[in-house]
């Protein structure tokens, strides 16, 4: 939109809008400067030079000595009465600049100007330089002055070859190589930089542009191009025109990134608020004929218990019991009862319960496997990495196997299982949780635990995990900077807010539509 616009002013198919140059004048150019295309014109003339001329059917034509010829074939587009096409090297002198190496800038000097300065540091227009020289190599350069455009002879792709900036400063200026400076022109400075950034010139740049990974342009194929001259008075006006627009399209840009931003931040935190809901309990309605927490967290317990007696398990001497008791909480293990009430983060529904994630069954940590264990087919395992890379919410199935040699020495895991991760690159996502819901059981890696007895809804466990209360924790509580680390121990010191088991399968439910839609978001 930008480009077409300026498209527009160029070609002087919206000049008739244009307000007045606002007290600029000739834009600052000296006397000398607005006077220069005059001489450069009469000068043409008066040297059989090359010419312009426009004949009674509206074609323009080229005079070149006595010769004149149509450019009806080369002239791009059609211009108001009151311009005229002109070479570029009819309007003044290109000059190319000397050489100035990076090592030969010293921290204050002569002012100079490089040819990449004009595509890092410099844009439409330029008061002083960024760089400077010694003045014993200052005297062996040219330079540039009050008016002149910066064109780059050298760049990286064709669009941007001849990148143009207008100097506009008062001391004269040392041009480097690969650079050139347009001078004597007798026009505004502002509109060839402009002229110079359109489609149409562009085109025409890489038409006559040669290279692929260095690209080269030379001051006498930029003289070749035909160039769309107004009156120096409209040219102020486009200028002035352009200048307005760059602040309308400036503002438009800011607030069309800071959309972007929004349109790809915006599903990730929809997700987050989501899971932030669903563990404070408002996610979903309470049903008041389901069966409190508080029952369920009993048959977890009784479960640990019948395990323990088995020998399946070891007995957790600092067992947490977490009840309410005048509008307090308070958290007893063994013989200790304490209030924790500084430790709760939010209020939940009453038919909810506050537990320590320990007290949900048993966190198992896994067993080393290399990556050089495993083999194409074998019984299926789980190593670390992949909870990061190949698996999501849950799966069925693994994609590593090891020999059966190395599976019978492993831990494993089975059907509803909660696995997640000890090891990780940083602190949001360590702890990274997926659930098996497959069949048989699969070996499970070092630097992993699964999380197994917990009579909860697995997937509820999962989405506990990654909620942005949870990655809080994992937050505080992981060590670490490149490498992070987190304990089964420091997890399964994590609060829980439990629901209901029904309610818990509601809660999965109502996630699991809302992040389908906004996946389509």
């Amino acid at each position: 939109m930008c480009q077409t616009r300026f498209y527009m002013l160029l070609s002087g198919n919206a000049a008739e809008k244009f307000p007045p140059a606002g007290g600029m004048g000739d834009w600052g150019l000296p006397q000398q400067a607005r006077l220069s295309y005059k001489r450069y014109a009469c000068a043409n003339a008066a040297t059989g030079g090359r010419g312009f001329l426009n004949s009674a059917d509206n074609t323009p034509y080229e005079k070149i000595g006595d010769e004149v010829r149509s450019l009806a074939d080369e002239v791009p587009f059609d211009i108001p009465d009151s311009w005229e096409w002109v070479r570029i090297r009819s309007l003044g002198e290109i000059v190319r600049g000397s050489g100035i190496k990076r090592n030969e800038t010293v921290p204050q000097g002569c002012p100079c100007v490089r040819y990449g300065e004009l595509y890092t540091t410099y844009q439409t227009s330029f008061t002083s330089a960024a760089s400077f020289i010694s003045a014993e190599l200052d005297e062996k350069c040219k330079h540039f002055s009050y008016g002149d455009v910066l064109m780059t002879l050298t760049g990286e792709n064709k669009p941007d070859i001849a990148k143009a900036a207008a100097y506009l400063g008062i001391t004269p200026i040392a041009a480097g190589g690969d650079l050139a400076f347009w001078t004597q022109h007798g026009m505004n400075p502002l509109f060839l930089s402009y002229i110079m950034a359109s489609p149409y010139i562009i085109s025409r740049k890489v038409a006559l542009a040669t290279g692929d990974i260095i690209v080269h342009i030379s001051g006498d194929k930029l003289g070749t191009i035909l160039l769309p001259v107004p009156p120096l008075a409209e040219q102020g006006k486009i200028v002035a025109r352009i200048q307005s627009l760059e602040l309308v399209i400036s503002d438009y840009a800011e607030k069309a990134a800071a959309l972007q931003v929004l349109e790809d931040t915006f599903p990730e935190a929809l997700r987050k608020s989501i899971l932030q809901e669903a563990v404070r309990g408002k996610l979903v309605p309470q049903d008041p004929s389901d069966e409190p927490a508080e029952a369920l967290l009993e048959r977890i317990r009784a479960e640990k218990q019948r395990l323990i007696k088995e020998g399946k398990i070891k007995k957790d001497k600092h067992e947490s019991v977490i009840f309410r008791r005048d509008n307090s909480h308070y958290e007893k293990r063994g013989s200790d009862e304490v209030c924790i009430d500084d430790e709760i983060p939010f209020e939940i529904p009453e038919n909810w319960a506050w537990c320590r994630a320990s007290s949900l069954g048993t966190m198992v940590r896994g067993r080393g496997i290399k990556r050089t264990e495993t083999v194409a087919q074998g019984c299926p395992c789980i190593r670390y990495g992949e909870i990061y890379t190949t698996y999501e919410t849950s799966f069925d199935t693994a994609v590593s196997f090891v020999p059966e040699s190395l599976d019978k020495d492993c831990l494993h895991f089975s059907s509803g299982d909660v696995v997640f991760t000890l090891t990780g690159e940083n602190k949001v996502d360590i702890a990274k949780t997926v659930v098996f819901l497959g069949n048989g059981q699969i070996a499970a890696g070092g630097d992993l635990a699964f999380w197994t007895h917990h009579r909860m809804n697995p997937l509820y466990l999962v989405y506990y995990m990654a909620s942005p209360y949870c990655i809080e924790l994992k937050r505080r509580t992981a060590t670490g900077d490149i490498i992070v680390h987190i304990s089964t121990s420091k997890v399964g010191d994590f609060l829980v807010p439990v629901p209901p088991l029904n309610e818990q399968n509601r809660i999965v439910s109502a996630i699991e539509q809302l992040f389908d839609v906004v996946s389509t978001l």
